[in-house]
């Protein structure tokens, strides 16, 4: 029989292409129950009539909610990850378009760094491996880039690879344009239809508590959805712990928290970093802070939002994530 695993850390060699995820078109059911598990809330995903307005196309096809978008390009780049033990953070996450339900979204991941961690008697052997992640539709128009960073096991603890990257300065300097996600959109209409706090409300240092924690229920299942094959998300045994929750989970459930904060949050365009501080598990329950870091106005109206979400499990801190919103 052949093992279906792997590829574990001295497997994977710099340049290494990985690009057999099946391709996924995004439909309104999936955004359904991707809603249904992180608790989307963003207006445009779910009013349609806003979306044409905005969009200034009455025969527009529904916007895909943005973290449906990143989850299924993250899932479709575990190919290269199913052994994962941690992924420890993303940097440089940007949109090229905004894609709309009936798109088909491919994603090319290639192996950009790698480092061998330090052997410790009381750990496991592990590596780093740093992914570029690219994604495209189905009119091979770009969707998103962005690096992401995973902790793998070797599946020989006395392997040398020699490998010693310096993973920060790969993982640094991603391309963004900072309206292509959004070109063509009409934020005055939105600004018109929709009352309360907009872009020109907010002020540097700007910062909300959400008061209501989420708790974290079914992660097995947005994994699937998502083509995630990581196993610590899937089987229980390998976690005596408890099943580790899929990083874009705990990010899906921080933006549904921002969006409290923000109801009026138009998209997001990029993220900035991204921290996984800690691990979250079934059953655990969610709180974070958001902060306004940036404002940067656009001559039309509205402008690019720096927010910072900081996510803690209790008195834990699990995520840090900077990222740009648009509010109009």
């Amino acid at each position: 029989m052949i093992a279906v695993d792997g590829p574990y850390f001295e497997e994977l060699r710099v340049g290494q292409v990985l690009g057999d995820a099946p391709s996924v078109t995004l439909t309104s059911g999936a955004a359904a129950v991707h809603r249904s598990v992180v608790g989307d809330r963003l207006r445009l995903a779910l009013d349609a009539e806003l979306w044409r307005r905005v969009s200034g196309d009455a025969a527009a096809l529904p916007l895909a909610p943005p973290a449906l978008v990143w989850d299924t390009a993250i899932g479709q780049s575990t190919l290269a990850t199913r052994q994962v033990t941690a992924n420890l953070f993303y940097r440089g996450l940007a949109f090229g378009r905004a894609p709309r339900l009936g798109d088909t979204l491919r994603t090319r991941t290639e192996v950009v760094a790698l480092k061998q961690n330090s052997r410790r008697p009381d750990r496991p052997a592990t590596g780093l491996a740093v992914l570029r992640v690219t994604t495209v539709d189905h009119r091979d128009r770009p969707v998103l880039d962005f690096a992401r960073c995973a902790m793998l096991p070797l599946r020989d603890a006395d392997v040398e690879t020699g490998h010693r990257h310096d993973l920060a300065a790969v993982a640094a300097g991603r391309p963004f344009v900072p309206d292509a996600a959004v070109a063509g959109w009409d934020l005055a209409a939105f600004r018109s239809s929709v009352g309360g706090v907009h872009f020109r409300d907010l002020t540097v240092g700007d910062g909300w508590e959400i008061a209501a924690g989420d708790v974290v229920s079914g992660a097995p299942e947005l994994a699937r959805l998502t083509l995630n094959l990581a196993a610590v998300h899937h089987d229980g045994p390998a976690n005596p712990a408890g099943r580790l929750v899929y990083g874009g989970h705990t990010i899906g459930i921080a933006l549904a928290q921002a969006t409290r904060a923000l109801p009026n949050l138009v998209t997001v365009v990029a993220w900035e970093s991204c921290d996984h501080l800690g691990p979250v598990r079934e059953g655990d329950t969610l709180h974070s802070t958001v902060e306004v870091e940036s404002l940067e106005p656009r001559a039309a109206g509205g402008g690019l939002v720096g927010l910072r979400s900081r996510v803690r499990s209790g008195t834990e801190p699990v995520l840090d994530w900077r990222f740009l919103a648009v509010l109009a």
